[in-house]
């Protein structure tokens, strides 16, 4: 039995901005792909080269796609009502990004694809992320790490670009 401590960096920033204009920011720069679609078409894929082409047309400008959205604020609104703050989880990754890192450390496909929060504050709106250099900084793969850090600095850079 192995254990390894992992200690995580936050990235985070608060904007002044609305939650709407936030999340709209970051929909628009994210694809948005049907899911299952998705993995049908990759399953299908004869070969390597045609999964490139499935992921292609799945992201968005930022290079990345959503695979999954949260709510966490519509059951604090249950308990509090209107004053209830909106809190979302968004799920979001690029597969051949996730692929680089996982060939030099198979333990990367447990931090990705990777989580955005996005949550309402009295001092604003906050927008987290746990940056993937730091999960697999522990393994000491240069390779992966290398991948791993431009995926951080490519997310906290729509994460700047929403905070405005």
């Amino acid at each position: 039995m192995a254990v390894t401590q992992v200690l995580v960096e936050r990235f985070s920033l608060i904007s002044s901005r609305p939650i709407a204009d936030v999340l709209s920011t970051i929909e628009a720069a994210v694809g948005h792909p049907d899911m299952r679609a998705f993995w049908k078409q990759t399953m299908a894929a004869k070969n390597w080269s045609e999964v490139e082409q499935v992921v292609q047309s799945a992201i968005g400008p930022a290079g990345l796609m959503q695979f999954a959205s949260f709510d966490h604020g519509q059951y604090l609104g249950k308990e509090w009502g209107a004053k209830g703050p909106r809190v979302m989880r968004l799920v979001i990754g690029n597969p051949l990004i996730m692929k680089e890192m996982a060939k030099h450390i198979h333990d990367a496909g447990s931090y990705a694809p990777v989580t955005l929060l996005i949550d309402e504050r009295p001092d604003g709106v906050h927008l987290s992320y746990d940056r993937m250099a730091s999960f697999l900084a522990p393994y000491n793969s240069p390779e992966a790490l290398k991948v791993a850090q431009a995926l951080d600095e490519k997310v906290e850079t729509l994460l700047k670009k929403a905070a405005g």
